[in-house]
């Protein structure tokens, strides 16, 4: 073929991809559905016109374009993995971390259920074989990725219900393709009934596989990648690479499956990545993958309707009553899942309640499209299928796809304005009239300013002066009449704004690189969480999640198990160094949001709200503070060296940002600011890199803060400090409960803790210690100590604190003045003591041996 109309074909193309977006819009159409139309209306022209006796003159196109190498290892190993990495890079995962319950059963099980409810619905009504009529339910049972996240984006749905319903639809696709694997394999072995249980052990085998493949990929790209940083282009070309080596890897050597491989390498990518790569190369690959999924999902699209005339061309009258069998089924699979199992998944507080319209809005919205198709397809291209079956596979396929988006995707927006959901509730309609009051009034003063530096007429300013006036006083007017905000409603809207300013801050920092890629990555998930909290449970639901975002990570525990156990420092010492650049760069953010509050938020919500929302937000910053006053005492010298790393960065930027001035006014040449901008990417290099943290000498340095432990010499301060393991403690977390018994003695590095006994109650804060009365007393705890700040703990077992507590008269009288305050007779403790230290001769020689 012609390599001059090929060219021309696909550079028609993109012609095609390029209108498409704003004829979508201009139509008030799901983009994918325009692509699909237009991809069908061109392959049914190139049949017309290659064989009709009109004219011959478009017959070399029309070969051209009907000759295109559409084949169904094309979508899978071309552009599959493409939309998939994209997708997946895009993704909150840290927020998508908290719902992966829901999102995994959904993917897999919704996938199944629309599977076998359609094949035995087929089985039953058709001459199809079960194996058969299971390959069309594992064909038709994925939805397209691109459409629904468009839906949900349109119909403006809460993020969490966002979130997981994207997360399913983008690993069903590996469900369904495993399953579609399977049951071909019946049908050309010619196995009538499969079995099922096959079907389900098959799938942890696919998934385990595609997990360890992805990640290895993805780690050796990075570790590629790192040696490249300072080379943006071969950074991005390598990222290119890692989706289809990993895909290709892991279907045809290691027989896994590859969707999950592309997404655990974007995963691992998306958490590695901007801790490895300088900010600017980090958003230009992620605005390189942006279009590369972007063309790839158009041409996935166009190609696969082209297949459509050729696929349906042998369609009888009574196959469409089988495509209205397969249409209601998978219809009827899906609101089995929505109304059955996502209400289960909420009872069991694994899942947001999804209200009613949401469900109707997502079971209509279940579009399908290329991999459908192309797995339809690969059905067709088998040598070993009977021809029957191929035939039928490929016109139900076919029929459910264009059914999904000429019906479901033509009327979705019907339906959702039908629902109310592309209304504003009442709250926010009052809100949104308010906001251009206010906006308004700000915009004529800001006008008033700027006109007069413009030198008009007088008579043309008071002319359009009088019409802004008119229709600033109907804005007022009609805020006036609408209905009255409760000051309950004010504050959640003034805490999503505060959030949302929050987010642009970080951002803002992110740009200016006051704060590294990684940081902001987690910054602004804490700020999504902020926002979806207020959104949902208002003042309490701000507050929660801002003390979540100051507590300890879920990977802790495992790195302090690893530090205490296996002396093995490097995780622990990364997560700490990593909360003292978030605490840090939390208070440098939230101290810029005052001026959000009395600048934007006062005017609109008025004075009680921002004098409030003042009074929240100092709380934050005096919650930072403390924790951050608590890892300083913790590791002494470290928090220092931190903060000379924000001032180098800054210092860094100014002089970048004094270099491109002096370039643009002309007074140094492109040569002198090359080698002035490299000079500072080397020191920039040095300044990002995070100063290291030394657990054991910080842990000894800790020890020697103590007043308890301040008359021992430093030998025996150094084996105490090898003694004493560390404890990680949110807020909320019970230490001790009443009852237990008394093998431990905790001392309180940072943090404080609270305990009740009875009818009274104490608070310990740092270099305090609790559990040695029962210990010394021989009883179980009468104390139950819940920490009420975030808290680091030094913990001694039995053995060692008794013998501290012989050798110390500082700890002696510490124990003795706890008991005085708690109420114990100090002839009753004192004998009691003395008790507890006799110890026999066999502990004392395992003393002597450890």
């Amino acid at each position: 073929m012609d390599i001059v109309l090929i060219t021309t074909v696909i550079a028609s193309l993109f012609l095609l991809i390029g209108a498409a977006e704003p004829l979508a819009s201009y139509l008030r159409l799901p983009y994918a559905v325009i692509i699909a139309c237009l991809g069908i209306l061109i392959g049914v022209a190139a049949s017309f016109f290659l064989y009709t006796d009109l004219t011959d003159a478009l017959n070399p196109v029309a070969e051209a374009i009907l000759a295109l190498p559409i084949r169904s290892n094309v979508f899978l190993y071309v552009f599959l993995p493409t939309l998939v990495f994209q997708v997946t890079l895009g993704l909150n995962l840290r927020r998508m971390a908290d719902d992966w319950v829901p999102i995994l059963v959904l993917a897999v099980v919704a996938v199944f259920v629309a599977t076998f409810v359609v094949g035995y619905s087929l089985a039953l009504v058709s001459t199809l074989t079960l194996s058969a009529a299971l390959l069309v339910g594992a064909i038709v049972s994925t939805t397209d990725p691109s459409a629904v996240v468009s839906i949900f984006r349109s119909i403006s749905a809460p993020r969490r219900l966002a979130r997981i319903i994207e997360g399913e639809s983008l690993l069903n696709d590996a469900a369904a393709i495993a399953l579609a694997a399977l049951f071909l394999e019946y049908v050309r072995a010619g196995a009538p009934d499969p079995s099922v249980g096959d079907a389900l052990a098959r799938f942890p085998v696919l998934l385990v596989g595609g997990v360890i493949t992805g990640w290895i990929a993805a780690r050796i790209a990075i570790w590629i990648m790192s040696l490249f940083a300072r080379y943006e282009l071969a950074v991005i070309s390598v990222s290119i690479a890692l989706p289809y080596l990993a895909y290709i890897v892991a279907e045809q050597s290691v027989g896994a499956s590859g969707v999950i491989a592309v997404v655990i390498a974007a995963m691992t990518l998306q958490l590695t990545g901007p801790r490895r790569l300088p900010p600017p190369t980090w958003t230009n690959l992620r605005e390189v993958w942006d279009l590369l999924a972007h063309w790839a999902g158009a041409l996935i699209f166009i190609l696969a309707a082209l297949l459509v005339p050729r696929m349906l061309q042998s369609v009888q009258l009574r196959d469409l009553g089988l495509i209205l069998v397969v249409v209601i089924a998978a219809i009827a699979a899906r609101a089995l899942i929505l109304y059955l199992l996502l209400p289960l998944l909420t009872r069991l507080r694994l899942s947001p309640v999804v209200e009613r319209p949401y469900r109707v809005a997502i079971l209509w919205g279940g579009l399908r499209g290329a991999v459908t198709l192309s797995l339809a397809l690969a059905v067709t291209e088998s040598a070993l299928v009977p021809v029957e079956i191929k035939r039928q596979v490929a016109i139900l396929a076919t029929g459910f796809t264009l059914f999904t988006l000429l019906v479901q995707g033509t009327t979705l927006r019907w339906v959702i304005g039908w629902l109310g959901l592309d209304k504003l509730s009442p709250l926010d309609n009052a809100l949104y009239n308010q906001v251009i009051a206010v906006a308004l009034q700000t915009v004529r003063a800001d006008l008033a300013r700027a006109t007069e530096s413009y030198d008009l007429t007088k008579e043309t300013i008071r002319s359009e002066a009088k019409r802004f006036g008119e229709r600033l006083d109907a804005v007022v007017k009609t805020a006036d009449d609408a209905t009255d905000i409760p000051d309950r409603d004010r504050i959640t809207l003034g805490l999503i704004a505060l959030a949302s300013a929050e987010r642009d801050v970080i951002v803002d920092r992110f740009r200016d690189r006051t704060i590294s890629s990684a940081l902001s990555e987690r910054l602004l998930s804490d700020a999504d969480a902020l926002i979806e909290a207020s959104r949902f449970n208002g003042r309490n639901g701000y507050n929660a999640a801002a003390r979540r975002s100051l507590g300890f990570g879920r990977w802790l525990r495992l790195a302090v198990f690893l530090h205490n156990r296996l002396r093995f420092s490097k995780p622990l010492a990364h997560i700490t160094a990593t909360r003292f650049g978030l605490l840090l760069s939390q208070r440098l953010i939230l101290r810029d949001l005052h001026g959000f509050i009395d600048g934007r938020i006062r005017r609109i919500h008025g004075r009680r709200v921002a004098e409030l929302l003042h009074a929240m937000l100092d709380r934050r910053i005096e919650m930072v503070e403390q924790a951050l006053e608590g890892l300083r005492l913790q590791f002494p010298g470290y928090a220092e060296e931190m903060e000379r790393r924000i001032i180098r960065r800054t210092a860094l930027r100014l002089e970048e940002r004094e270099y491109d001035t002096l370039l643009e006014d002309g007074l140094i040449g492109e040569e002198v600011h090359s080698a002035l901008t490299l000079d500072i990417g080397a020191r920039r290099d040095r300044a990002e890199a995070a100063p290291l943290l030394d657990l054991a000498l910080q842990k000894i340095e800790l020890v020697r803060q103590f007043p308890l432990f301040s008359e021992l010499d430093e030998p025996v301060l150094a084996r105490l400090s090898r003694a004493l393991k560390t404890r990680y403690v949110n807020v909320g977390e019970t230490i001790l409960r009443r009852e237990t018994p008394a093998r431990r003695v905790y001392f309180v590095a940072s943090g404080a803790v609270e305990l009740k006994a009875a009818n009274q109650t104490w608070r310990l804060g740092r270099g305090e210690m609790f559990g040695q009365m029962g210990l010394l007393m021989r009883r179980p705890q009468r104390v139950e100590v819940t920490a009420i700040a975030p808290t680091t703990l030094l913990v001694l077992d039995e053995d060692r604190f008794l013998r501290l507590f012989k050798r110390s008269k500082v700890l002696q009288a510490a124990v003795l003045e706890s008991a005085r305050k708690r109420g114990i007779p100090a002839e009753q403790f004192s004998l009691k003591v003395a008790t507890a230290s006799e110890r026999p001769a066999a502990a004392q020689d395992a003393d002597a041996a450890s």
